[in-house]
């Protein structure tokens, strides 16, 4: 705080001795970006509740009565209901922060609600991290949202008590579950109602799984998501729509307000989630700068509403919606007026048609080296399925919007039911038949963080090289270029050439060996896990590109060391052989205390073929030994170092 407040004195300092000064020096400029970088750590800080003495985690005892709210409805796994809740008192305390709600799902069936207060004699749980390397980092996502803590329970478990007010998130929730039921006692099919939970209600947990999978491989899976792209087309149909206001006095002015208020109506009937918030914040400012009478960038308009969107919630930074959405706006707002005046259409169809493959191609070019880096997939037909979906968007959007008004005011007629019901019929038959061309979906692609940095670094310097084409700005392009190749080698020169990793994976064992780009697989069944959990992430991330299936044998020489594997047969008595490593799997049941003084190996290593109530057992009598204990299941994969 003190920082920020002598940065910003300095500040105002250089604007009244520079006041009369066109251009301020360039202390001014390095004083404003430390300032904001002051900012940012300030906001950083002041979000984070665990470092504020009412967090609960200051409070937290190995079983203690909690009293919670909730505060965000997940979508539910096999086996649990997942909440964000609020805690409001452990024990007797009065506490702050945020904690994960798992229950246990059961024959019947609870409801849950925004705002639903209950009190639970239960324990926090801290989240694990991933057990097995390149793996998504569930513990990370989650404390970029300050979420620390977890609760699994059943509902037999939880007291209800009496929510003292509801918030708006809870209000909005509660319309939009109305709004679903009512829709429910109208003669729409399974996946046309599904398509419309989440266009319209942000609910895509009623989507069949391979219909969502076609939606990605399509290369249109946004248009599930309610975020910028709908807010924008509905921006569009509301500023020609009420485009005869401007006539009136101060017309503009009630348009403006008009479109402002319909735009937060539809993101309060979506339920308010965060990626329509923001995109109903950045479509605000837009709406404000295209509307008013004054010249204006719409570059800044942008910034302005990444930055209030920051200071609100700064780890938004770190999110992937939030990367892609502004990566692809940016990339639209920069590339689409070049690309549009590569041809002018004449007829209105080809415009529409041209103005929208425009459009996709310049969000692709900002936001495909961040769909590799996290997706690690290419779909090579987005430009048919956007051209053919898109321009439709809009029609679906407005027909929808009728449906749910006629709906809530009982006054639907089937003929319109029926109508969307064909629309949507047809979008995922075209759907469908594109995401079968499986020729042209690329996937199983990688690509390291460095070089995704230094991808932007030469889109950026291309982006200069247009803007102005002088010798510096060519310089840059080259420059960038030759970084980018020195990256991409540096990143293949860096990793190890052999590695040999024990993954963890229930009721099973899976030893691999990497050399170089191949995969020696040594496991327990004849499962093929190459596509599957544990090995494909890191297949991925490791860029394999052929790999081996092997049973699993009890001898090895990993980096010159020995290592015995003891499974159920519990065989281990081999004259003169003395292990570096000792590899008990499939729950082998022998005196470990003779084995150790057997064979004197230098560790012994548990995975996750073996029950639970042996690992405790091998634990204890490893710590009596002083002979150092490894569990997958505790700590994760286990990496032989050489």
């Amino acid at each position: 705080m003190a920082t920020c407040a002598i940065l910003l004195g300095i500040l105002g300092l250089f604007l009244v001795l520079n006041s009369s000064s066109y251009k301020p020096p360039i202390s001014f400029g390095i004083i404003a970006l430390l300032l904001m970088i002051a900012i940012g750590v300030l906001t950083v800080a002041s979000h984070n509740q665990a470092l504020q003495s009412s967090h609960y985690s200051h409070l937290k005892t190995p079983k203690s009565r909690i009293t919670f709210k909730i505060k965000t409805v997940l979508k539910p796994n096999t086996y649990y209901h997942k909440y964000v809740i609020d805690i409001l008192k452990v024990n007797n305390h009065l506490v702050t922060g945020t904690a994960l709600l798992n229950i246990k799902k059961d024959s019947l069936t609870y409801t849950y609600f925004i705002d639903d207060v209950f009190v639970a004699a239960d324990t926090l749980q801290d989240i694990l991290p991933p057990l097995n390397p390149n793996q998504f980092n569930y513990k990370a996502y989650l404390e970029r949202q300050y979420i620390y803590h977890q609760m699994t329970t059943t509902p037999t478990k939880l007291l209800k008590l009496q929510k003292s007010k509801s918030t708006l998130l809870g209000e909005a929730y509660q319309l939009n579950r109305h709004i679903n039921n009512r829709l429910q006692t109208y003669p729409f099919g399974a996946d046309e109602l599904a398509i419309m939970n989440a266009l319209f209600l942000g609910q895509r947990q009623d989507i069949s799984a391979p219909l969502y999978t076609n939606y990605t491989k399509a290369g249109v899976i946004h248009i599930l998501a309610v975020s910028g792209l709908h807010v924008g087309i509905l921006l569009m149909i509301l500023n020609y729509l009420l485009a005869p206001l401007e006539r009136f006095t101060y017309g503009k002015i009630t348009k403006t307000i008009m479109i402002i208020i319909i735009m937060w109506c539809f993101a309060f009937l979506t339920g308010l989630s965060p990626s329509v918030s923001r995109a109903t914040l950045m479509f605000t400012l837009v709406a404000i700068s295209i509307n008013s009478n004054r010249p204006s960038n719409i570059f800044n308009t942008v910034a302005i509403s990444a930055f209030l969107l920051l200071l609100w919630k700064p780890l938004l930074l770190l999110d992937v919606g939030f990367q892609l959405s502004y990566a692809a706006v940016l990339s639209i707002i920069t590339f689409q007026p070049t690309l549009n005046n590569l041809w002018y259409p004449k007829h209105k169809l080809s415009k529409l048609l041209w103005n929208t493959l425009t459009v996709t191609t310049a969000a692709q070019i900002g936001v495909l080296p961040l769909s590799i880096y996290y997706f690690h997939q290419f779909p090579g037909l987005f430009f048919l399925s956007n051209v053919l979906i898109v321009p439709v968007l809009g029609y679906v959007l407005g027909l929808g919007i009728l449906i749910i008004t006629l709906a809530m005011l009982q006054l639907l007629p089937n003929i319109l039911v029926t109508l969307f019901n064909k629309t949507i019929t047809i979008m995922n038959a075209i759907v469908n038949w594109i995401a079968a061309q499986d020729a042209f979906i690329f996937d199983s692609l990688t690509l390291e963080l460095n070089t995704l940095f230094c991808i932007y670094a030469l889109l950026f310097c291309f982006i200069y090289v247009y803007t102005k084409p002088k010798f510096k700005s060519v310089t840059l392009v080259l420059l960038s270029v030759i970084i980018l190749q020195i990256t991409v080698l540096y990143n293949a020169w860096s990793q190890t050439p052999t590695e040999w990793i024990l993954f963890h994976k229930n009721r099973q064992s899976i030893l691999a060996h990497r050399n170089s780009r191949a995969l020696t697989i040594y496991q327990s069944d004849t499962l093929n896990y190459v596509n599957a959990y544990p090995l494909k992430d890191y297949m991925l991330a490791k860029n394999m590109r052929s790999f081996d299936n092997s049973p699993l044998k009890s001898v090895y020489q990993i980096h010159g060391k020995n290592t015995l594997i003891v499974d159920c047969l519990s065989v281990y008595q081999i004259p003169s052989f003395k292990p570096h490593y000792v590899l008990l799997r499939n729950s082998p049941k022998l005196n470990l205390n003779r084995l150790i003084d057997s064979l004197n190996p230098n560790k012994i290593i548990a995975d996750g073929s073996n029950y639970t109530s042996y690992i405790a057992r091998w634990e204890t009598t490893c710590k009596n030994k002083k002979i150092p204990f490894y569990y997958t299941g505790k700590k994760g994969a286990y990496n032989f170092k050489e």
